[in-house]
């Protein structure tokens, strides 16, 4: 491929400024595609953003002649088959996460992947973020020495009966199209980083229990994982607590000292050892997929490595429902 000609399936509110825009700032990549069951909202949609054409068929764009890669940024009730029909079309896919319901759907699109000798990568973004970078490279260097576990808070306020009723909020904690609640939402971007960071893990379990009853999805997760590398993890996310009760940080501990962050919010990262704080500041990004973005249009072209490769979504999948499953 010159050019990557993408054609985004499921055009709603994370393709607005998280990653719609990006496919035509990134070098050798143009957007000229989009989709979506409502048809008044798909061309609403290709006017605003001036993309050449939309569709209501999800069919008729994987088929579309003019293009050669595939958005998937559907509920994640549809991204296996999304994912397969565009692998079976001999175009390469770049999925929204979670990469799918459960473990056992992104092991087909993962299969799909071999069959076809297609190409998938995941939306865990946060990889290719300069923050996330800097982290990594500070446990390369051994900043804090031999990492000995990491710990996650993530609260967050309940959801209101009028948050409910608005449809970007509702389907995400509706367990048919999201595969949970908003653990399934937020928790794929924290557990893939700690994967990222941490490789394999050897053990995982946790448990996952609906608290306040406002919706059929749990609203509480705890989770335990023991990597390979002997890092252990323990992690609560907690969706039902008071408004001044929230909280979004972790920490990854070593022999020598710690680094501090946050997933969501706009914080510095720390790191300490022997008592001195050292502080590492980063910019807001426009457009938060636009790094990632740019890493699959050169592994689609061949000229780098995959960033987030179909197995490492199956990784991140079974830690999911080992913390979720009864």
């Amino acid at each position: 491929m010159k050019k990557i000609n993408w054609g985004i399936i499921g055009c709603g509110d994370v393709t607005e400024i998280k990653s719609g825009p990006a496919f035509n700032k990134v070098p050798n990549s143009a957007l000229v595609a989009v989709m979506r069951r409502d048809a008044a909202k798909a061309q609403d949609y290709a006017q605003r953003h001036n993309v050449s054409r939309w569709y209501n068929d999800a069919g008729m764009l994987i088929n579309d002649p003019d293009v050669n890669a595939i958005y998937i940024a559907t509920p994640p009730s549809s991204h296996e088959e999304y994912t397969i029909a565009a692998l079976k079309a001999g175009k390469p896919v770049y999925v929204e996460k979670p990469m799918s319901l459960n473990a056992a759907e992104a092991e087909n699109m993962m299969k799909m992947v071999a069959d076809k000798n297609g190409k998938l990568v995941v939306a865990h973004y946060r990889r290719a973020q300069p923050l996330f970078k800097k982290i990594l490279s500070l446990l390369e260097e051994k900043a804090i020495g031999e990492v000995r576990f990491a710990r996650l808070a993530m609260y967050k306020k309940s959801l209101t009966k009028e948050d409910l009723k608005i449809e970007k909020t509702s389907w995400r904690v509706d367990p048919a199209l999201a595969g949970g609640g908003l653990f399934h939402d937020l928790a794929p971007h924290q557990l893939d980083i700690l994967y990222h960071f941490f490789g394999e893990a050897k053990k995982a379990s946790g448990f996952a229990t609906n608290q306040a009853g406002m919706y059929k999805a749990d609203d509480m997760v705890t989770g335990n994982i023991l990597f390979k590398s002997g890092v252990q993890f323990s992690g609560i996310w907690c969706f039902n607590v008071s408004g001044s009760g929230q909280e979004d940080s972790c920490e990854i501990v070593g022999d020598k000292g710690k680094i501090t962050f946050s997933f969501f919010e706009q914080q510095p990262v720390q790191l300490i050892v022997d008592n001195k704080t050292e502080t590492f500041s980063f910019d807001a990004l426009q457009h938060v997929q636009q790094p990632m973005i740019e890493a699959v249009v050169n592994y689609f072209m061949g000229e780098g490595p995959n960033p987030c490769s179909a197995e490492d979504g199956v990784a991140v999948m079974k830690l999911i429902d080992q913390f979720t499953t009864k």
